[in-house]
């Protein structure tokens, strides 16, 4: 594939911009990322022209695709044309937050931001203020946005910022533990349980390859919660409306958090955040509490109108069972050839989600038979079960440098834009069909 193009505008950008980017994952491609011009439907198109499926989708927001319908493309179109934003409320901002709390089921009350680092960091605040604890357990690997309190490494006993510019007095406050290591966040409790605000995990975690809670995890986090009046925070930002639909990750998994933050889907691929939960948690948020919390840009119409017509689009059409559809396709085709070229590997995700981790870990199982045919789901009597990720040490143990240095490429050369590395997740859309299901599971056949 030619990319003069892209090369070009890398080496300008590389003028005016710190790495080239205005997020650092885009760059983790070497030695430059491409350009790309404009999406249609479920492809990107780059600014050489090459056209590549695209299972990125903005790292999860387009639930729909990049053509958005035209009930949702209307309305955004219509909003906008009234003005960019007031700097006061607006109808549309009700709206939203009237779906949402109707079908969400930890949902009483919620406060737009404008992305979900915002929505993370207020939640944290927010659990603070409400519990006057200062500890916040987070897991280990986990993604929540470039936030102090959870760019924090290592472990209970020795936390550590994982960035440069924050004090270590601030990681001395977050508890990073295992995903899925009940023992571990007993001792957590055992050793801070008086100075625990609250425990913030995903569903699923999805910005380290996506792994599945053992069965009965978060129903074990909210019991021990619970017991010591601490609160569970979900971090939907990526599960919210895309695992369970509209009900998010928590309905599937039938335990309903004290707070949840989103993101992504929630505002139609424009930027956005929010926290939802209890009425008497989120009162304690200004003006009616003491947390404060205020943004200029929170409750933008455009981004409202988005959200709002996304959601309502989703509920009165077909797109999660299409999605879902899609994604056990992808998954089951993926699980076959990952059996047959490459058995020390784990296919993992769950409705519109899916990875191939390169676990290689100890010999590949005798047998394969009755292993998860869609996903991996910490399934004891599975024959994966003891090889496949339980958390994210786990995932960071895999082969790393082969999907970022050899496959990412070899399947972008077959037209199949994929997640810049082995952590970030892959996202099926409305827009997709099953050609490019098949597709991508023959670029999958070849690459491997």
């Amino acid at each position: 594939m030619n990319d003069e193009h892209s090369r070009a505008l890398y080496d300008r950008a590389l003028s005016v911009m710190p790495g080239g980017v205005n997020s650092a994952v885009r760059a983790a491609i070497e030695p430059y990322p491409f350009f790309v011009q404009k999406g249609d439907g479920g492809h990107v198109i780059d600014a050489d022209g090459n056209r590549y499926v695209d299972w990125v989708l903005g790292l999860g927001p387009l639930l729909l695709g990049h053509d958005l319908p035209e009930q949702v493309r209307a309305e955004v179109q219509r909003t906008a044309s009234e003005g960019p934003m007031y700097g006061a409320p607006t109808e549309i901002e009700v709206d939203l937050a009237e779906f949402v709390v109707r079908h969400v089921p930890s949902v009483e009350k919620i406060r737009f931001v404008n992305s979900g680092t915002e929505a993370t960091t207020s939640a944290v605040r927010l659990a603070r203020g409400h519990t006057g604890r200062n500890k916040i357990v987070v897991m280990q690997g986990g993604y929540h946005g470039a936030q102090e309190t959870t760019l924090v490494e290592g472990d209970a006993d020795d936390p550590k910022p994982s960035s440069a510019g924050i004090p270590q007095s601030f990681a001395e406050h977050t508890i990073p533990v295992p995903f899925n290591d009940e023992d571990a966040m007993r001792a957590a409790f055992e050793e801070h349980g008086d100075d625990i605000a609250a425990v913030l995990t995903e569903p699923i975690l999805g910005n380290y390859g996506i792994v599945y809670p053992e069965e009965g995890y978060h129903e074990f986090l909210r019991e021990i919660t619970d017991e010591h009046g601490s609160l569970l925070i979900f971090d939907e930002v990526i599960t919210g409306f895309r695992v369970g639909g509209l009900g998010c990750a928590q309905s599937k998994f039938g335990v309903t958090p004290d707070l949840t933050t989103f993101g992504k889907i929630v505002g139609g691929g424009f930027p956005v955040g929010a926290i939802g939960g209890k009425a008497e948690i989120m009162e304690g948020f200004t003006p009616a509490g003491d947390v404060f919390q205020a943004g200029t840009f929170s409750g933008h119409p455009v981004t409202m109108a988005a959200g709002l017509e996304t959601l309502k689009f989703a509920a009165e059409n077909d797109v999660y069972d299409h999605v879902n559809g899609l994604g056990d396709r992808l998954r089951r085709g993926l699980t076959d050839i990952v059996a047959d070229q490459a058995p020390n590997y784990t296919v993992t995700g769950t409705d519109s989600m899916f990875k191939v981790i390169f676990t290689r870990e100890g010999p590949a199982p005798s047998s394969l038979e009755e292993q998860c045919p869609a996903g991996c789901r910490q399934d004891p009597t599975c024959p994966r079960y003891d090889y496949s990720p339980k958390n994210a040490a786990d995932v960071k143990n895999a082969d790393t440098d082969r999907w970022r240095r050899i496959f990412w490429g070899e399947m972008k050369e077959q037209g199949v834009f994929l997640s810049q590395n082995q952590f970030e997740c892959q996202f099926v859309s409305y827009a997709h069909t099953e050609a490019d299901v098949e597709e991508t599971l023959e670029a999958y056949k070849e690459a491997l």
